[in-house]
């Protein structure tokens, strides 16, 4: 189990449509972050290095403007 920083499509969206895009993705503040996944890419990751049975839980605000994504898989 993992939990990442969740990054779709919508939710970028309304950070760009919000002017806070750049805050948001700034690596200059304590808790900033290097990479910034969807669950498609993060799918992909884990499949490529073995995962199977790969489920995601959206935590934080509504799913599409989530704050963090929860990945289960099984190797």
């Amino acid at each position: 189990m993992l939990s990442t920083p969740y990054h779709g499509y919508l939710k970028n969206l309304a950070l760009a449509l919000a002017g806070k895009w750049d805050d948001h993705l700034g690596p200059l503040w304590d808790g900033g972050h290097i990479k910034f996944f969807s669950a498609r890419t993060l799918r992909a990751l884990l499949e490529e290095v073995g995962f199977q049975q790969i489920e995601f839980i959206r935590v934080g605000r509504i799913p599409p403007l989530a704050k963090s994504l929860v990945a289960v898989a099984r190797k």
